[in-house]
Parts: C-alpha cells; sequence; structure tokens
C-alpha cells in the first residue's frame, strides 16, 4: 500500500523590532518544533520539538525576537499542567522560564506588551501559576481572552495588517478578512477563518481589476525585503512586479525534519 506523505505545516512569527522570526513547524500531527530564522542571513537554527501541539494563533514573540510565548497541549491531563500551558521561552528554544498550567483549551497563551512586559490570556486568573519568569513583569490590567480568533486577529491588526470585515459563512465558519500594503500596485489579502491557523491568500491589484489566488499559501506576510510564504512544508521569497510575482526563490524546506531530542543552553 503506498504511503501517503502530508508537508509539514508552517506557520511564522515575525519580531516587531529586529531581523529575526520564530517558525512553528508542525508535522506529523502530535509533532512539533520551533525553529529560529535569521533573516538577514537567511540561516535557521532548529530550537526544540515538542510531541503534543502548539497553537499558533495564541503565540507571540517579544519585539526584539528574545522570547516566545506559546500555549501547548500534550493531553497528559494528570500532570502538573493539567495537559496545557501556557509558557514563556528563550528563542528558538522551547524549554520554560514561565509557566502556568492551565488543565483545559479554552484560552491560554498571550501577547507581548513590550520587551519585558507580557500578558496572560486567561478569565480570573484560572491558571496555575508553576514557574515565574524573572526580569519580565506580567502586566494583569490589560484585556485578556478566550476567543483564540479574536487574539490572533489582534495580533493582525498590531503587525500592520488593516482589518476589513468579518462575516458568517456558514453556521460553523466566520471569515475575517485583511488587508496589507506591498507595492504600488499590489495588496496582500489574508482571509482568516475561525479555524485558527487555516488562512488562504491572495495578490489583489490596488484597482482590484486583478485578483491572483494562491491557496497552498498557509502563511504570508511582507516587510522591506519583499513578499515571504510558506507552501507545501517550504518558505519562499518574492518581489512584486507590475504583473505580480517575480524573482522567486525557495530559502528552505523542512519536509525531511525529524524528531531530535535537543537540550536547551539554559
Amino acid at each position: 500500500m503506498k504511503t501517503t506523505l502530508f508537508p509539514a505545516r508552517i506557520h511564522i512569527l515575525f519580531a516587531r523590532q529586529a531581523d529575526y522570526a520564530l517558525i512553528i513547524r508542525r508535522g506529523p500531527s502530535k509533532k512539533v518544533c520551533t525553529i529560529g530564522w535569521d533573516r538577514i542571513t537567511n540561516t535557521f537554527t532548529l530550537g526544540q520539538w515538542l510531541f503534543g501541539r502548539i497553537y499558533e494563533e495564541r503565540c507571540d514573540l517579544s519585539p526584539d525576537g528574545k522570547y516566545f510565548i506559546y500555549f501547548a497541549l500534550n493531553g497528559k491531563w494528570n500532570t502538573e499542567t493539567g495537559g496545557t500551558w501556557t509558557a514563556i521561552s528563550r528563542t528558538p528554544y522551547l524549554k520554560a522560564i514561565g509557566l502556568w498550567g492551565q488543565g483545559n483549551r479554552g484560552g491560554g497563551g498571550g501577547y507581548f506588551i513590550s520587551n519585558t512586559e507580557y500578558v496572560i490570556n486567561t478569565i480570573n486568573n484560572l491558571h496555575k501559576e508553576l514557574l515565574i519568569p524573572d526580569n519580565l513583569i506580567q502586566i494583569k490590567d490589560r484585556p485578556t481572552t478566550w476567543n483564540t480568533d479574536v487574539n490572533y486577529y489582534a495580533r493582525l491588526v498590531r503587525d500592520g495588517w488593516s482589518y476589513v470585515e468579518r462575516y458568517q459563512e456558514d453556521k460553523d465558519t466566520t471569515i475575517a478578512i485583511f488587508k496589507k500594503d506591498l507595492h504600488p500596485a499590489w495588496k496582500l489579502k489574508k482571509i482568516c477563518t475561525n479555524k485558527c491557523c487555516h488562512d488562504r491568500h491572495q495578490l489583489v491589484s490596488v484597482s482590484q481589476e486583478h485578483v491572483l489566488d494562491y491557496p497552498n499559501w498557509e502563511w504570508a506576510d511582507a516587510d522591506k525585503r519583499g513578499l515571504y510564504w510558506a507552501e507545501k512544508g517550504k518558505i519562499f521569497n518574492a518581489q512584486l512586479g507590475v504583473f505580480g510575482l517575480i524573482n522567486i526563490s525557495e530559502l528552505y524546506d523542512f519536509n525531511s525534519m525529524t524528531f531530535e531530542a535537543i537540550k536547551a543552553p539554559y
């Protein structure tokens, strides 16, 4: 019987004030790892693997790219974390320097206000503080939410995306549309569903006369260096010309990666 190989799933967080990004690579379904990306040299550094799931839409990087906040699940419900937890780590690793046991899938994760200030998503402090990070400050008077898509959408707006509209596609699916200016002739359109991180992407001309659909792009963003996207377990870069993408290059193929036991250097 022929085995069907599914490509790795890729989600990327850009640091807001540094030429650095963190890649969350998932696959097979119960294994995930983090990878640091130096975006000046296009070099990639493996962080650590986790037997479980990281919920990409509830994650964030500190503006300088040094810290990672994430929400994870391993389903070990009788452990100290309760099977799900929020953690803060030093990039690109997953070893916690801050840890909050959750015990369910509602809420969790958080976001950074600054390089040293963070917010944990919870209601009425319904988490278990297991490890408090040194030299970082939890801000408890900022908005938190158990609503996964709201957390993700707020992060998009903060990072330069413009909210366009939100509507109900069917009884189970809510669509939210965001756009980002890329080029005098083009905008990048991100079509998000309430099934977070299953985004669709299009390039739309400023005149809206031309729409280029890219159904295989699972993540996409842009900066002064051009357009980046993840497709079938690979990362690509391109420039935009009058008629669309030009100078396309593949930066890295993550599909062949397998589990490695790596100890964080802290």
